[in-house]
């Protein structure tokens, strides 16, 4: 070879770029397994507020032919605060 340094300067360049692509693959690897777990919590979270709005519905429901003023009340506790501007 006609230059030692610069064969030795090209495979340090392609050394540090393949442990480069050895970290960034491990870093996207990490990161779509993250992204997954964070996808079914967050399914699993909206399925129990869907049920939790449902069954408040239905209470609703109930309570507009039952009349209870103690349901009425826990009812108005559990609405949605409006934000006054």
């Amino acid at each position: 070879m006609k230059s030692d340094t610069t064969t030795t300067v090209l495979n340090f360049i392609l050394a540090m770029l393949v442990i480069l692509g050895v970290v960034f693959a491990l870093l996207s690897i990490t990161r779509t397994r993250e992204f997954r777990q964070l996808t079914t919590n967050a399914t699993l979270a909206n399925n129990a507020l869907m049920r939790a709005q449902g069954l408040a519905n239905d209470t609703a429901a109930f309570n507009a032919s039952a009349k209870n003023p103690e349901l009425a009340r826990i009812l108005q506790s559990i609405q949605p605060k409006t934000v006054a501007h």
